[in-house]
């Protein structure tokens, strides 16, 4: 299995794509959203020949798509020094769930962006909140911090002798509020998240102690598993690739819980109820299958059932039937004598 990642059917009904882009547009925007370099975070680093290569463009073409894309419909950004690039609408419809899975590899992927002025671009587009504050803490503000110390002393200046303490006081109150505001969101997002967050973690410890080590690709493979199917049943799922232990176990995985979706299975007692119907199937099989063997009848030829009321036959007839060598004899014997006669 690829890596995946979400483009929406309304892609295509969408007023700017149906109306603005050409055929040529809709094909690099669809490269840009699922090609092999993409991450979690919406920024990835790609050079124009690697775009070349895989969509087989020039390379002057792929720098006019690039600055098309950029200053025209203004859906990307990207970095000549640092090769990044950066979709805008990217968190809005890629980053819609929160839970600690989810925000460790944004973490981790952001570190690695060497332009953190595209982590704020994309940043502001993110609509969980949770996703959205790890993106914030993100943000480069030097470029602020010589305004904000400004600011502050003027403030302090302009003061002078006032008392400041009530002042002080109410934005102690305000920040003690809304800290205390963010931290029931962010609360609530956690419930919300808390029981998904916990499947996830015994999922991707049951894969990596019975079935394959559990990368970051498989970790993203098993929350996409747990979105289209009921938890339980990738349990069940993983527990059969266990057994069987095949070359590729993801795949396996995922075929399996295929195989159940187009059989309207979406929990465990469904799955439970099936295979109880196919095993009773199966008995009910065997168990006519041995009465058919077992009701067999064998074909006896007629002869062998009368053998025995077969009346043998009498002496007399069998001496009738004998043949009478003494009077053949004597026929022999005249006609050699008429033929001696003749030749004497």
């Amino acid at each position: 299995m690829a890596k995946f990642r979400y483009v929406y059917t309304t892609f295509w009904n969408d007023p700017r794509v149906v109306e603005e882009m050409t055929a040529e547009d809709k094909y690099f925007f669809l490269y840009l959203l699922t090609n092999e370099s993409t991450t979690q975070i919406g920024i990835y680093q790609i050079t124009k020949k690697q775009i070349a290569f895989d969509m087989g463009y020039s390379m002057e073409s792929v720098g006019a798509l690039l600055q098309r894309f950029r200053d025209h419909h203004k859906l990307i950004k990207y970095n000549e020094e640092t090769r990044e690039i950066a979709i805008k609408n990217w968190g809005k419809y890629n980053l819609n769930r929160g839970g600690k899975p989810i925000l460790d590899c944004v973490k981790s992927e952001l570190k690695e962006v060497k332009d953190t002025s595209l982590i704020q671009w994309v940043g502001e587009g993110v609509s969980n909140d949770s996703v959205r504050n790890v993106y914030e803490s993100y943000y480069d503000t030097s470029h602020d911090s010589y305004n904000v110390t400004q600011e502050n002393e003027e403030s302090s200046n302009d003061a002078g002798s006032y008392d400041t303490s009530t002042i002080s006081g109410q934005k102690e109150k305000e920040e003690e509020k809304e800290n205390k505001k963010e931290k029931q969101t962010t609360d609530s997002e956690v419930g919300q998240s808390l029981v998904t967050e916990e499947q996830l973690i015994f999922l991707t410890k049951f894969y990596d102690e019975n079935i394959q080590r559990a990368s970051g690709y498989i970790c993203e493979c098993i929350e996409h598993m747990t979105k289209e199917n009921d938890s339980a049943l990738v349990y069940e799922a993983m527990k059969i690739t266990a057994l069987q232990q095949p070359n590729k176990p993801m795949q396996y995985t995922e075929r399996i819980l295929a195989n159940w979706r187009k059989d309207y299975i979406t929990n465990v007692e469904q799955l439970k109820a099936k295979e109880e119907r196919e095993k009773n199937k199966r008995q009910q099989s065997n168990q006519s299958s041995y009465q058919k063997l077992k009701g067999r009848t064998e074909v006896v030829s007629e002869w062998f059932n009368n053998r025995n009321e077969v009346e043998p036959t009498s002496a007399t007839e069998i001496s009738k039937n004998t043949i009478d060598f003494e009077a053949e004899r004597q026929k022999v014997l005249e006609m050699l004598g008429k033929k001696e006669s003749v030749e004497a």
